[in-house]
């Protein structure tokens, strides 16, 4: 969360969003499979990770801000990224999903009673307040942009 640049984070949601598909909107399908070391994700697995994240983060949101009392469950990442067949689907496809992930994120967000967003959970064995996961979404995608930046793109440029 130290990543986001300012306190008004739902703006940095929808700016975040908004970098993160500029950037892959002018990579060429070659480039979407590339990475940077052996055992890295592609630049495609790295686009469906911030999608499947952000709706395991989506999910925690709105059962925390309707109350839920349940312990939610933490997810494995390799193993997701592992079974998401993500280098095998178009660039194209991807970058559709992620925009329309954003989008939802910024509407569940928008729509929730300001009151709910303090309501206070437990995912992956740990007590979170709902906001902080919404500030979660921005730092996770701006902490991947900076990979993106500092590792991958110097090496297709």
């Amino acid at each position: 969360m130290d990543l986001i640049p300012s306190e008004n984070w739902p703006e940095e949601l929808k700016k975040s969003g908004d970098k993160t598909a500029d950037v892959y909107s002018k990579l060429s399908e070659e480039q979407s499979h590339f990475a940077y070391a052996e055992g890295k994700w592609t630049l495609k697995e790295l686009l469906l990770h911030l999608s499947d994240t952000e709706r395991v983060f989506q999910y925690r949101i709105l059962a925390i801000a309707r109350g839920d009392k349940n312990e939610l469950p933490g997810f494995d990442e390799e193993n997701y990224a592992r079974n998401s067949y993500a280098n095998k689907r178009s660039l194209s496809s991807l970058l559709e999903e992620y925009r329309l992930v954003r989008k939802s994120s910024q509407i569940l967000l928008a729509t929730l009673n300001p009151s709910v967003l303090n309501n206070i959970g437990t995912a992956n064995g740990n007590q979170i307040v709902a906001e902080t996961i919404g500030k979660l979404i921005v730092g996770h995608n701006l902490h991947h942009l900076n990979i993106i930046e500092e590792r991958y793109l110097p090496e297709l440029l």
